[in-house]
This record gives structure tokens, C-alpha cells and sequence, in this order.
């Protein structure tokens, strides 16, 4: 699953230099290639927590499905830069760096405990994160088994419904697209399997609710001005899908997505994953695959990944 490697680290490499500007600034100067510097003064090719730690669950997963281990891969980027680009973090989320430091101030907290809880701890830091997790669930034979692993890794950092409902179900849409390549249909096989799972669960139907745009199986019918780029997980799962499915190939989906504006790098990263498992390796443009920061890094890690698979 090198794809799905190059794939987000690109998307987010893209990202990082607009990270939090206007849709309005992008519109008027919008991205279209590789840049440099911008938001962090980081060079052109560099990529940031949305792939440091999808980095760090890739890794670990590669020596097998284990959650304490999973945990500390993230606590060792966030303390030692494991996984970065330029040996050192520059960009964390607020609810990832409060659940770290609960993991670091009790070693002997179950991970899984470690995320936030609270209705304020839903931004986009698991799922930014959570699709290498796919070399896993995709051996589990039914759908509870993968949500109850997903809820797992979601809550190490976002522990709240909302955030690993999202991860879930975005889990279930790749499931769906690494064997059926029409992504339209694959978002509604997706879907299939997701509302087949809820048939029988008694899950908060307010929250349950907020996710009617994606479960219509129409969000890509939604005009651009319905769609936003912000940091809630919400947002961002409806945001990826939308540049998913409206684009027909890497290039222009990952460029959707930054455009849009606000969390630009997660928003491209998590479109960057699917459009990868849907375009492949090769679907990537190679100029900017041969501008990633420790690229031949994330090829071995990649390489060590898929002997997972």
C-alpha cells in the first residue's frame, strides 16, 4: 500500500505552505502545483502531522495489530520527531498534543482513554490518520470487528462518537474502493455496509443525524459552497469525499481539496488517500512524488507496509 502513502503525503505536502488561508485568498490565488514556505516556512515537498502519523500507525502496523505500540510510535514523533520531516514537529493539533501528554504523564493509561471525549474534541486529527489502518481491516471478518478496531485507534488521540464514526465510516468507503474502482459505486457500497452494521445498533440518533449529507449517497451533488475545509471532522470527512468523487483523477482531487481553504493540508490528505487507492502509484504526478521530504524513507516504509498485506 505504497500508494496510499505517497498518496497523503503528497496531498499534504500541497497543503502545508496555505494552511489556513481564506478560500477567497485561494480563489484568487489558487494552488496548482508544489510550493514552498508560506504558512510554516517549511520547504517546498514537506509534509506534516497528517502524515507524520499516519507514518507512525503504518509503521507499527507493519509488526502487527497492536494498540500500545500504535500509541507509542505517536508518542515518540511527538517527543523524539519519529517520522518527520526535517526532524522536528511543527504542526499538532490540540486535541492530539492533550491526549500525548496523558499518555506521557501515565504510562500505565490504556490508550484507547488517552483521546478526548468531549463534543469540542471532534477535529480531524484521527482521521487525518486512520487509513493505513485499512492493511488490517480489511482482514476482519465483519464490519463490528472493524469498527471496534477503528474506535481503538480513533480514540488514542479522538475518543468521541462523532470522530471515530467518521473514521468508520470513511474506513468502510475505502474497504469498499480497494475492489470496486468506479468510486461512485464504491461510496455506495460503502454505504451499504455501513447502514447493514447500524441496523442493529442503538447509537445516538442526533449524532447519528449529522451525518445525513454523506449517508444520502448524494454528497457529491452538493455545490462547493456547501462544502467546507475547516478542522472538524465533519467537515472534513464530507469535504474528502466531495473532491473524491467529483474529480477524475489524483491531480485534480488533491487540488480540490487544498483550494478550498482553512485546514488545507488535512483536507487534501485525506482526499489524497482515497484518490490514491482509486488512481494508484502511477496516478500520481511523479514531480510531485520526487519533491517529498524523506521520500525514499516513506517508499521503504511502504514496502515494509505492504509485506503486511
Amino acid at each position: 500500500m505504497i500508494d496510499i502513502l505517497i498518496g497523503i503525503a503528497v496531498a499534504d505536502a500541497l497543503g502545508v505552505p496555505v494552511e489556513f488561508q481564506s478560500r477567497e485568498e485561494l480563489d484568487a490565488n489558487p494552488v496548482k502545483d508544489m510550493r514552498g514556505y508560506g504558512t510554516y516556512n517549511q520547504p517546498v515537498g514537506t509534509w506534516s502531522d497528517d502524515s507524520s502519523l499516519a507514518f507512525c500507525l503504518a509503521d507499527s502496523l507493519s509488526n502487527g495489530y497492536n494498540l500500545r505500540d500504535i500509541a507509542n510510535k505517536f508518542q515518540a514523533w511527538y517527543q523524539e520527531a519519529l517520522w518527520t520531516p526535517h526532524g522536528e514537529v511543527f504542526d499538532i493539533g490540540n486535541a492530539t498534543r492533550a491526549a500525548i501528554n496523558r499518555l506521557i504523564a501515565d504510562p500505565n493509561l490504556p490508550p484507547n482513554l488517552a483521546g478526548g471525549t468531549g463534543e469540542y474534541d471532534n477535529g480531524n486529527g484521527s482521521l487525518m490518520r486512520i487509513l493505513p489502518l485499512l492493511v488490517y481491516t480489511k482482514t476482519l471478518d465483519n464490519a463490528d470487528q472493524r469498527y471496534r478496531v477503528i474506535q481503538e485507534v480513533s480514540s488514542i488521540t479522538h475518543a468521541h462518537f462523532r470522530s471515530f464514526m467518521s473514521c468508520f465510516i470513511y474506513m468502510e468507503i475505502a474497504l469498499a474502493a480497494l475492489t470496486e474502482k468506479d468510486k461512485h459505486q464504491a461510496y455506495q457500497n460503502g454505504l451499504k455496509s455501513f447502514n447493514q452494521f447500524l441496523s442493529n445498533k442503538r447509537f445516538n440518533g442526533r449524532e447519528i443525524a449529522l451525518f445525513r449529507q454523506v449517508l444520502s449517497g448524494e454528497i457529491h451533488k452538493l455545490d462547493r459552497s456547501q462544502i467546507r475545509g475547516s478542522g472538524y471532522v465533519l467537515h472534513s470527512l464530507e469535504a474528502s469525499l466531495w473532491c473524491w468523487l467529483n474529480t477524475d483523477n489524483y491531480k485534480d482531487a488533491a487540488l480540490l481539496a487544498v483550494n478550498l481553504g482553512e485546514d488545507t493540508d488535512t483536507t487534501a490528505a485525506i482526499t489524497g488517500g482515497l484518490a490514491a487507492l482509486t488512481y494508484g502509484l502511477e496516478g500520481i504526478p511523479s514531480e510531485w512524488i520526487d519533491q517529498l521530504a524523506q521520500k525514499e524513507a516513506i517508499f521503504e516504509l511502504g514496502r515494509r507496509f505492504e509485506e503486511t498485506t
